[in-house]
């Protein structure tokens, strides 16, 4: 190809991908983000949750205590057994 093929092509479309870019639709300008904030709205159950000064209710401390000493408790490895006496105890 030549030079100046090359160059009268480059011309050509240098107003188009220019007018391309330049006017962005009017719809999207007034909707911008809307679609991220409506999904952030959507995944939270009370948004005003952060100006309730209220005390919260929950279970009594012995009950939450039991359930986080389950809950540690599930992480550790279970004890090791023999793999042929699978059904027949410990």
């Amino acid at each position: 190809m030549s030079h100046s093929f090359l160059r009268a092509a480059g011309t050509a479309l240098l107003p188009l991908t220019l007018a391309a870019c330049a006017v962005p639709a009017p719809h999207a300008d007034k909707v911008l983000g809307q679609s991220l904030t409506d999904m952030k709205n959507a995944q939270v159950i009370n948004p005003a949750a952060d100006r309730n000064m209220a005390t919260a209710s929950g279970m009594p401390a012995a009950t939450a205590k039991l359930g986080y000493d389950q809950y540690i408790k599930s992480f550790k490895a279970p004890e090791k057994t023999n793999g042929f006496t699978i059904g027949l105890g410990k």
